[in-house]
Order: structure tokens, then C-alpha cells, then sequence
């Protein structure tokens, strides 16, 4: 099965004139760490008979690269634990850079928790990825072990070093935790300045139960912004990714702040992303369950029902999304952000 060329008619543009330039892919639902903000501690994860295969998974992104999108990110749970990932990261790595009429990336990339990373860095980067986001919400031993209930920092932090090693430019994502890590923010920016690392900081999401009130975890990243601004010579960034995060960067260093804050700071207009699960769901907001099965499209009408699937998905897309984080609230999904990706 090959993709059809591209025409003016399939661009992907929403409801509300947003242009789709990225998806991201949850290549897996399975994660070898268990964060209390992301997951329960006793995770039930989908059956392997009902996931893509990865050579589907390349035909749905390679259609969207045809028809606009340049920029993918490959997340999960922990895209690494999914067997021969390192295949799939080829094939679309063979799209970066290039250009005609099935389109191009701009850019590959991967979210990851780094506990498999040593292992696979050079693969990654040989496959055409040049930029990683780890998963990373303390230095300390016992509370990152504590957060990931089971965690090994330093097994964590061997894995950026190889992926520095081999060239890869890192980015550091931390959730910001009331009472676990809010006071270990300024160090960690510190130590991404010594490493020459960029530093993304998260505002937790109410995505999926878990085994904890997130309202005693949330901390509002102005408070946060606030605070490091006393601490470091911070100055506005006008540097973009393509996702949701407004940046600063430490002066004087090429080390660059990024906030992501979906509560405090809504980021819904601009939005330019869609998400598929490893089930092949297609999210169209991830504080939605508005969704279109991209897998029974593939499988039971090829590359057509495909696209018609998408401009379903296109026309629902929402204008924004409806996070609260409200004591005793249910969380706004169902799903645990390990389906639908990071």
C-alpha cells in the first residue's frame, strides 16, 4: 500500500481555519516506570493484537506527511519498550528533509524516559532524529523513585549522557508537583545550564484517574515564572517548536525555558496538532474523547477511507480544551496521557 499524491482539496485545516502541521504518535501504551501523575500503580495496557503493527503506523504518518504535516513526535507511555521502534524511526526518518510531491519533515522526533536511551541513542540518531524530550521531574534519588514509584535516576541520567554523546540535542520535561519537586525547579534549570540542556516545565493535566487528587499537585507556572526570574537572568525567547510551549532563555546561554501551561495560560488558538494512539485512534484534542478509527479506515477501505477518516477528524477538531483542576473533579479524559502520547 503506497500513498496517494497530494492536492490542494486535502490540506489539513480544522474547523476553525488552524492549520495541522503536527502529529504526535503513541507507539505504545506500556511504560516500565509508573508516574504517579501519568499512571495508576496497577496499569491495565491494551492487548498486543489490538495495536498498529509499525508498518501501518507508517502508512497513516506518511499520509499525513502527503498531505502537510512536518513535524512528528513519537511518544507513549515509553516508545522504547515497543520492539523494533528503531525500524519505524528509520522509515520516517527518510522523510526529514525531503521534498516533492509526497511532502517532507522538518522534523522527527521522540519523547522518552530515557531508562532505554544509552541503548539506543546512536540508532536514533543515525535514523534522522537530532532532538529528544526527556521525561525527567527530579535529580534527587528518592523522589524521582518516589514519582516513578520505581524508578532509577542515575540509569536516567546515563541515557542523556549517551544521547548527548551521540549528538543529540536534549530537552528536559518536568512536571511541576506541589509538596514533591516545586522546590527542585530552579536546581534543575542550573544543572540543564551546566549540561547545555533546554528545560521545559508542565503543568499537570487531568487526564485519566490515578491514585491521587491532582488539585494537591498542581502548582500554576506563573508562580513558578516568578520565582525563577529572581533567580536567573531570564529574558523573553521568540524561538518556536511548534508545540504549545511560550519560551525564555537564560541569558548569556544558549539554555532555553520553556512553559507549557494549559490552566494557567490557555494555548488552544495556535493549536497545530493531532494525536494517534497506538490503538490507531485519532485524538483531535487531547482534553477531548472526540476520536475517529483510523486503524478500521486503513484496514477496511485503503488509502480513500483514510482520508476520509482525517477530514471527519479535521471537522471535529475543537475549538479548545476544557481542563479544570478542581478538588474531587473528574478528570476531563477517561484515557491516561500514556495512550494518547506526550
Amino acid at each position: 500500500m503506497t500513498t496517494a499524491s497530494p492536492s490542494p482539496d486535502r490540506r489539513l485545516v480544522d474547523a476553525h481555519g488552524r492549520a495541522i502541521r503536527y502529529l504526535r504518535i503513541s507507539v505504545t501504551d506500556r511504560c516500565d516506570l509508573r508516574c504517579r501523575y501519568c499512571m495508576a500503580e496497577q496499569m491495565t495496557f491494551l492487548p498486543r493484537a489490538k495495536l498498529l503493527s509499525l508498518d501501518e503506523i507508517a502508512i497513516i504518518a506518511e499520509r499525513f506527511i502527503a498531505r502537510g504535516v512536518t513535524k512528528i513526535r513519537l511518544s507513549g507511555g515509553e516508545p522504547l519498550v515497543r520492539r523494533d521502534v528503531g525500524d519505524l524511526v528509520r522509515r520516517l526518518g527518510r522523510h526529514v528533509g525531503a521534498t516533492g510531491p509526497d511532502g517532507g519533515l522538518d522534523e522527527l522526533t521522540m519523547t522518552t524516559n530515557a531508562t532505554r536511551l544509552a541503548d539506543h541513542a546512536e540508532t536514533l540518531v543515525a535514523a534522522g532524529i537530532r532532538r529528544i524530550n526527556v521525561s525527567l521531574d527530579s535529580l534527587n534519588p528518592a523522589t524521582f523513585r518516589y514519582i516513578t514509584r520505581h524508578g532509577d535516576v542515575a540509569q536516567v541520567l546515563d541515557g542523556i549522557a549517551s544521547a548527548k554523546a551521540a549528538g543529540l540535542a536534549v530537552k528536559i520535561n518536568m512536571v511541576a508537583l506541589a509538596g514533591l519537586n516545586e522546590d527542585e525547579i530552579g536546581p534543575m534549570l542550573a544543572w540543564c545550564l551546566e549540561q547545555g540542556h533546554d528545560l521545559s516545565l508542565i503543568e499537570t493535566m487531568p487526564l485519566g484517574a490515578i491514585d491521587e487528587d491532582r488539585t494537591d499537585r498542581f502548582v500554576p507556572l506563573t508562580r513558578v515564572l516568578e520565582r525563577l526570574q529572581g533567580e536567573f537572568p531570564l529574558v523573553r525567547d521568540s524561538h518556536r517548536t511548534g508545540g504549545p510551549a511560550r519560551y525564555w532563555r537564560v541569558e548569556g546561554s544558549t539554555t532555553r525555558l520553556g512553559l507549557i501551561s494549559p490552566l494557567t495560560a490557555n494555548f488552544c488558538d495556535g493549536c497545530n496538532r493531532v494525536r494517534l494512539t497506538t490503538e490507531g485512534t485519532l485524538y483531535m484534542c487531547l482534553g477531548h474523547e472526540d476520536r475517529v478509527d483510523l486503524k478500521a479506515a486503513l484496514r477496511e477501505g485503503g488509502i480513500a477511507a483514510l482520508d476520509a477518516a482525517i477530514d471527519d477528524a479535521l471537522l471535529r477538531k475543537p475549538a479548545r480544551h476544557d481542563f479544570r483542576i478542581d478538588r474531587g473533579a473528574a478528570p476531563a479524559t477517561s484515557r491516561h496521557m500514556s495512550v494518547t502520547g506526550g
